[in-house]
């Protein structure tokens, strides 16, 4: 008969199991420190013999990172699905950054959908919290907390998706924009209307989402990839012209 006796699980691999899902779902984030080790075998409820042996096995699978003097990390390799050399290429080649938009519109759009229907009220809640940190950061001259806040809403609608293989690829595109490799927000800002037409797009999706309208989340998320990526080729042509400007207005001088 294909039947075993029933073993008890051992408490290590309990914790081994609790934290796999945590990374898994996104709740633990590549690079976050966990607590020190008193702390987190009394919030697990198991010893600390029982809590080094899961970490073992962690560390040994490369999900934790142990830091002389530091402590306790989720390894930050998880979030980088790119080699160096090859986000090096990206950032040097433009149609990887229009590529890079047209792959995110097709994702987000998808994760939007999916968001409206599987979304949690707590989810959409996240969602409109962070739009609104976006609507006050809008008021600073400085637009650099804006740009976190922007790939921040973009994620937690990934997030509110509940796709967990969508979560961690669409997380290492956002550490991607993060490090500049593709664009920088700011490039864009040097258009006047531009950072105030974003909010304005953010808004559209905030709202479809919290109408649980799916449809209209696909186009609001479509709609604003699509604007980014006229916006950045607006920009692009205006550099070009003015550098093409500054060769005359240097010829005419040397006359």
């Amino acid at each position: 008969m294909p039947f075993k006796p029933v073993q008890s699980e051992k408490l290590s691999h309990s914790v081994v199991l609790q934290i796999e899902q945590l990374i898994l779902r996104g709740i633990l984030r590549p690079g976050e420190r966990l607590p020190s080790e008193r702390v987190l075998s009394e919030k697990l409820g198991v010893s600390r013999p029982s809590l080094r042996e899961a970490v073992a096995d962690l560390q040994s699978r490369g999900l934790l990172d142990s830091r002389a003097g530091a402590g306790l990390y989720v390894a930050a390799s998880l979030g980088a699905s790119f080699p160096s050399a090859l986000s090096q290429l990206f950032s040097t080649h433009d149609e990887a950054v229009f590529d890079y938009l047209d792959f995110r519109s097709d994702m987000e759009a998808l994760a939007a959908e999916r968001a409206a229907h599987l979304g949690s009220d707590t989810d959409l809640q996240v969602i409109d919290a962070i739009f609104k940190k976006m609507e006050a950061a809008s008021l600073s001259a400085d637009p650099t907390i804006e740009a976190n806040l922007d790939a921040e809403f973009h994620l937690s609608i990934v997030e509110a998706s509940h796709n967990v293989i969508m979560l961690h690829m669409m997380r290492s595109m956002y550490d991607l924009l993060r490090k500049g490799v593709f664009f920088n927000r700011q490039v864009m800002f040097k258009q006047r209307t531009t950072r105030s037409a974003l909010l304005d797009q953010h808004r559209a999706i905030n709202d479809a989402l919290q109408a649980r309208d799916a449809t209209a989340c696909r186009a609001a998320i479509e709609g604003h990839m699509a604007f980014v990526k006229t916006a950045l080729k607006d920009q692009q042509t205006t550099d070009q012209n003015e550098t093409v400007a500054r060769l005359r207005l240097e010829h005419e001088k040397a006359r």
